[in-house]
């Protein structure tokens, strides 16, 4: 019901005694109007519920005829009002107020505010820009997207984003910091219920509670042709232009990182990242969104948490944790209830959603880095993938437990078991593995990075997955020998070691292993598993080899001794599980000591737990060689100072094999644009195709790659050189 007050022409104006914007504060160094400047302003059309106008408070370098045709009510206090000009791209505005309501704001200087329909309990920076805005309002207790609470709020008034599962079961409170690995580890850590609680409690650090909120508009926003914006922090240099709706958010900006709000946009109780850009009817509600993000083409953003570096279109994303680096641009595609570990890209068609298939809750998916399904394809949840895991195109009909990384996963008509080839990427598709860690690095436009992300495919997350496939596949041909092979029946003695020398003696065999984990109810077909076997080992020696490369680099060593192996052994602390934090890899056993910190009240904001991130990562570098040293060590069943010259000349054979197979596979997958009888048909002769596709020698990755592996392979020789 619309309340109504009655005021009478002798009603007097006094301002109300719980007025609490502007405060005093914003009245240093102003004054009240002069009598000439009084008359200059209702000369000029403008109306102010206080008749002596002894509400408005300005600067002494003050123009009064800059104002014409507005509205006043509350307290107004206006900085620097001089006759000049403010332009950005095509807009071109005088300074001044022009044809405007306006009630209980404060402007800084030189601003140009035209034709603001409603202007309400605001904070206007330096060299604002507001023309055509229907509504810009604010309450005294908005959040600007949140999860905190104002003093007499009911707890059903907090906003949270419930990311993961439909059900809100993983449900976590959206903060102005918050990035990816935040959101990770308070919604996969659900079973600890005094974890929780002290998230909810760092998160509400120090909130007042008190019910005095104004909306803030920094220095430099241009906001233009936008229809409502209520309770919003718009920071510093952001571009604002067409939008539709922009209630309960904070869109970070920077001189550095501007972040731009386009046509029809509608962005509803969330935080927008710095550098980001959301255009064309996107819609976002109930949201964090990374660093040097984009929404666009109609997109739809709900109940998500969108990491660094993501380009999403057209689609659909509702109940989700993606970390960095997500792309998904096409209409016929959706995401729901799935945590994804960034460097993914889904494709058109893929329908990755939540479904009823039993009577419990609706189901997850989660999936590690690189995750890739194919065109058209669809799961039913719950399913898991490791990383870089590509999905070829069909409907997936039962839940999924996919724990080979890099493999390639597919539908086959000969039998309902679905088909996996281990290492399918190393054996097939190197190119994109050796351009994988450049291409991020450049799309990584972020001035300032708070999230740490690992770009390399090899890194301990996935050698721990590579690991872990190793081990499974040694199981399973042990049980195929038992049921294939006569001279293995019934042993059951010494059957792991002899299924581990079949696949070293037989990296060729054409065998196909049943792993009944792979599929619910038909289980999965394991091809190419002694080659697959083969490809993982040496890719772990590679890992290994090149951390303990960048180690050495990093402390001035070029050739390593066995002392030097034997000093990082025993003084580097060895950690054997890690979890990929939102982008930032680090070992299990420290996040066990993060949450004890946290719930002994050791740790107690969010800035703290960021501190402990990067402390992480300035100790990565010592962990992962370390690590790396171990990976050696379980490949050869023995410790690192009993290795002898043979065993390190196997480990540079087969970490120079792998660093040329990356460039020389990199040059025939390229090669194939030209060679290739079906890729040419389209031009009508070489000049053409050279044109389109661009000759190989030029190629600037190629070329990069040639001068890296060289530099590598000599390194190697080098570092090796007292060893072998």
């Amino acid at each position: 019901m619309i309340k109504v007050d009655f005021l009478s022409s002798s009603t007097n104006f006094s301002i109300p005694s719980d007025s609490y914007f502007p405060s005093d504060d914003f009245k240093k160094n102003k004054r009240n109007l002069t009598d000439h400047e009084k008359r200059i302003l209702i000369s000029n059309n403008n109306k102010n519920n206080d008749p002596d106008w002894k509400n408005i408070f300005v600067s002494d370098d003050f123009e009064p005829g800059l104002i014409c045709d507005c509205e006043f009510s509350g307290i107004i206090v206006i900085g620097r009002l001089k006759k000049a000009t403010l332009r950005y791209h095509d807009l071109v505005l005088e300074t001044g107020l022009y044809h405007s309501k306006i009630h209980s704001c404060v402007f800084g200087d030189d601003v140009a505010i035209r034709n603001v329909h409603y202007l309400y309990n605001y904070q206007i920076g330096n060299r604002v820009m507001l023309f055509n805005i229907q509504e810009m309002s604010c309450t005294d207790h908005s959040k600007f997207g949140e999860g905190i609470l104002k003093e007499g709020e009911p707890e059903e008034n907090r906003i949270w984003i419930g990311v993961s599962n439909e059900n809100d079961g993983r449900r976590i409170l959206p903060f102005r910091e918050m990035i990816p690995a935040d959101a990770f580890i308070w919604s996969r850590n659900r079973d600890d219920k005094e974890l929780v609680k002290r998230f909810l409690e760092i998160t509400e650090s120090g909130n007042d509670r008190k019910r005095n909120t104004h909306g803030i508009i920094e220095d430099d926003v241009v906001i233009k042709n936008t229809s409502l914006i209520k309770d919003s922090w718009i920071c510093s240099c952001a571009y604002i232009k067409g939008a539709f709706k922009l209630k309960n958010i904070t869109v970070c900006s920077s001189e550095k990182e501007p972040s731009q709000i386009g046509e029809g946009v509608e962005m509803v109780n969330g935080i927008m990242g710095y550098g980001s850009k959301v255009f064309y009817q996107a819609v976002a509600v109930r949201f964090v969104i990374g660093r040097n993000c984009q929404l666009k083409y109609g997109v739809r953003v709900l109940n998500t948490v969108l990491g660094d570096n993501s380009t999403v279109s057209c689609c659909e994303l509702l109940n989700n944790l993606i970390f960095p680096f997500h792309e998904q641009h096409h209409n016929s595609s959706f995401l729901i209830a799935a945590t994804i570990g960034g460097q993914s890209n889904i494709a058109s068609g893929a329908t990755i959603g939540s479904n009823h298939n039993s009577r419990s809750p609706d189901g997850e998916i989660f999936a590690g880095r690189g995750f890739w399904p194919g065109l058209c394809s669809d799961f039913k949840h719950n399913s898991r993938f490791a990383s870089f895991v590509l999905v070829s195109k069909g409907s997936y009909q039962s839940e999924m437990d996919i724990t080979y990384p890099f493999s390639l996963v597919s539908i086959s008509g000969d039998d309902s078991a679905i088909h996996i080839i281990p290492a399918y990427w190393f054996m097939y598709n190197m190119f994109a593995m050796a351009r994988n860690n450049s291409k991020f690095l450049k799309r990584d436009k972020r001035v300032v990075k708070i999230q740490h992300i690992e770009t390399d495919p090899l890194a301990p997350d996935t050698m721990q997955e590579i690991m872990g496939s190793l081990e499974r596949i040694i199981h399973l041909t042990a049980n195929w020998l038992k049921e294939n092979k006569l001279e293995f029946c019934g042993n059951n003695e010494n059957i792991y070691q002899l299924a581990k020398d079949y696949l070293h003696q037989n990296p060729e065999a054409d065998i196909v292993l049943t792993d009944l984990r792979g599929m619910k109810r038909n289980g999965a077909k394991i091809c190419k598993p002694a080659a697959g076997y083969k490809e993982y080992r040496k890719v772990a020696k590679y890992f290994a080899v090149k951390s303990l490369m960048s180690w050495c680099k990093a402390h001035d060593i070029e050739e390593i001794e066995s002392r030097t192996l034997a000093s990082i052994s025993a003084d580097i602390p060895l950690f054997t599980e890690w979890s990929n934090v939102g982008g930032q890899i680090i070992p299990d056993e420290k996040l066990k000591d993060l949450f004890d910190r946290i719930k002994g009240h050791e740790v107690n904001t969010w800035q703290e737990v960021h501190a402990f991130y990067d402390e992480c990562q300035s100790c990565y570098s010592d962990w992962k060689v370390r690590y790396s040293i171990w990976i050696l060590e379980q490949l050869y069943t023995r410790p690192i100072d009993s290795f002898d010259a043979d065993i390190f000349k196997d480990i540079k054979s087969d970490v120079t094999i792998v660093s040329d197979y990356m460039y020389e596979s990199s040059i025939s997958s390229r090669q194939k644009d030209y060679t290739d009888f079906f890729r040419t048909i389209t031009y009508k002769n070489e000049e053409e195709m050279l044109e389109v596709v661009g000759r190989l020698e030029d190629n600037s990755f190629l070329k990069e790659l040639k001068g890296d592996t060289e530099a590598f392979n000599a390194a190697l020789e080098k570092l090796f050189e007292k060893v072998c």
